[in-house]
């Protein structure tokens, strides 16, 4: 009930346009319960042969529900789709303003597809809540009670027995459809989303799953996961199956007992032969209203689940809490400084570091280095500003910036991270999106810098160029390089380059962290690396072992040391050379 209510809540600001599509349905249905109620009205009276004149209300009545069954439903259509778009509308807007806050580090820990899935699919199953489930329902309800006042006017008895289907159809059938499908059709949210994931991590990884022959392996995940959907979906269409067996069953037995009562009405004399007509055929027709009740519960419970996966996501709490009102940066060089830095990823953990202390005034240049989880990715997303200090603070130009805005932090501080993502454009669109009013001259230097613009002038389009989905059409040294010049291209006084070298052969690797130092002097570069070659020239190197620093000091005073770092750096060498 509680997701219910947050759903109603989307469509708040367009309850008018609901409700106009609400009456607009139960006129649609009303016209047609009337309309074989006035037909069966005017066929029974043409057969007594009265005058002409005695049938053309009949002939009106019949045209102008015909025309209203249509009309009303096109206005129904109209304006429920368009409340409930816009509705969808606003909804993706708040989850993309969400993911904003969230990510990177604040999303919970769901596989892309999962995630894509929620925010396509689930989404897309929201409208469901109204369109197929309770203005179907309220529909129906409106139409039943004007049915029930006609029949009370001209044959109580039959009153109480249609009202009598009314409520197994409308309550107890639906209650029980979905009842009998509330598993089944959370099984099949569940599912999808699961298949959904694995599918797009199938896609994205289909070269290595050859190349290591596990596409087999894969195809059969693919296909048990598929067959388990296909299970859910057998178990919901069982139970759907189950409500249209009931639907049936409930409106014979209603036609012959109205038939019954209408019989001993006539014999009576309380009921003309005419009326006997259409009170036989009224359960009829209202059947036809009601007939999608049950599976009206049965999308309820599915689009509910929908929705809770999406607010699963929505409701994750911010990794930071921005300010109310976001100070500003004082003139001058960016310099950051870390004191007694503690950083934890979820609130109910441990630190993943603490007391790390770091000064980056202009031009200095520092390597966080350690083992895999000491802690290093984490030290960058805290002074990127996508995470919050436990304990401690970073400055920027002697502000917290817990006090600024995080936008107003990372248009300072810049990152070139690992798996930073290519778009499938040009070279040029993929460079423009650090600075979109940037010349082609401006461009063409960041690639300089980068060491790629004369790959891009071999290419046949130049600048224009498509580069493929993630780059594909580029090697990995190329990929990397083409994100170091976006970054350069954006001019960051302060550098945070997370794992740069990942993926790449190590000649090409050696190339890169070499151009990376030329071309990032003058700026504040903070190197966060597993491999420790090429970091020799700069001027501190810490080593994180379990979230603590255990080392830090220039390479050469490292090396004397002989500590992890020393040890790490040999083994490093020495498997290059075997290499």
């Amino acid at each position: 009930m509680t997701v219910l209510a947050r759903v109603l809540g989307l469509v708040r600001p367009r309850w008018g346009r609901l409700a106009i599509g609400l009456l607009a349905a139960a006129l649609a249905s009303g016209c047609a319960v009337a309309l074989l109620a006035t037909g069966a009205w005017l066929i029974a009276r043409a057969a007594e042969q009265p005058p002409i004149a005695a049938l053309s209300l009949g002939v009106v009545g019949v045209r102008a529900f015909a025309v209203g069954r249509a009309a009303f439903r096109y206005l129904e259509r109209v304006t429920t789709h368009d409340a409930t778009l816009r509705a969808l509308a606003d909804l993706r807007v708040t989850i993309f303003g969400r993911l904003e806050h969230l990510a990177p580090a604040g999303l919970p820990a769901l596989r892309r597809g999962d995630l894509l899935g929620r925010f396509v699919a689930d989404v897309d199953g929201v409208q469901d809540v109204f369109v197929r489930a309770l203005l179907p329902y309220a529909a129906g309800l409106l139409v039943s009670t004007g049915t029930l006042v006609f029949l009370v006017a001209v044959l109580p008895p039959a009153a109480a027995v249609v009202g009598a289907a009314v409520l197994l159809l409308a309550v107890a059938l639906p209650a029980a459809v979905r009842r009998w499908s509330r598993t089944a059709e959370i099984d099949v949210v569940r599912a999808r989303g699961e298949l959904s994931a694995l599918v797009v991590d199938t896609l994205e990884r289909v070269p290595e799953l050859q190349a290591y022959g596990e596409a087999d392996r894969r195809l059969a995940a693919l296909n048990e996961s598929g067959a388990q959907l296909d299970t859910g979906l057998r178990r919901a269409g069982r139970a759907n199956a189950l409500g249209a067996a009931g639907l049936v069953l409930v409106v014979g037995f209603t036609i012959w007992a109205t038939l019954i009562v209408a019989l001993s009405a006539v014999r009576s004399g309380q009921l003309s032969a005419v009326l006997l007509v259409v009170v036989v055929l009224l359960p009829l027709a209202l059947a036809d209203v009601l007939a999608g009740l049950p599976s009206s519960a049965r999308e309820l419970t599915r689009a509910t689940g929908s929705a809770r996966r999406v607010f699963e996501v929505v409701d994750a709490p911010d990794p930071v809490i921005e300010p109310e009102i976001s100070g500003t940066m004082p003139p001058g060089p960016a310099h950051l400084r870390v004191e007694g830095l503690a950083v934890r990823w979820h609130a109910d953990t441990a630190d993943a570091v603490a007391g790390v202390d770091l000064d980056l005034p202009p031009g200095r240049r520092v390597a966080v280095v350690g083992p895999s989880g000491a802690g290093k990715t984490t030290i960058a997303m805290a002074l990127l500003r996508f995470l919050e200090p436990s304990a401690g603070r970073v400055q920027l130009n002697g502000i917290d910036t817990r006090d600024l805005d995080g936008d107003v932090v990372r248009s300072s501080v810049g990152l070139l991270a690992q798996d930073a993502h290519i778009f499938d454009s040009t070279v040029r669109e993929n460079l423009r999106l650090a600075r979109p009013d940037a010349t082609p001259e401006q461009l063409r230097e960041a690639l300089r810098q980068a060491r790629l613009l004369d790959r891009v002038d071999a290419l046949p389009k130049g600048l224009d160029s498509a580069v493929g989905e993630h780059g594909e059409r580029l090697s990995g040294g190329e990929r990397q390089r083409l994100a170091l010049a976006r970054v350069l291209l954006a001019d960051f006084p302060v550098l945070v380059l997370d794992e740069p070298t990942e993926h790449l052969d190590l000649a090409t690797a050696d190339d890169l962290v070499r151009d990376l130092l030329d071309e990032a002097r003058g700026r504040s570069l903070v190197v966060v690396s597993h491999r420790l070659r090429g970091l020799e020239e700069l001027d501190e190197i810490l080593v994180l072992s379990h979230g603590r620093v255990v080392e830090r000091d220039r390479h050469e005073e490292l090396m004397a040391a002989s500590g992890w770092y020393a040890e790490a750096y040999e083994r490093e060498r020495g498997l290059e050379v075997v290499a």
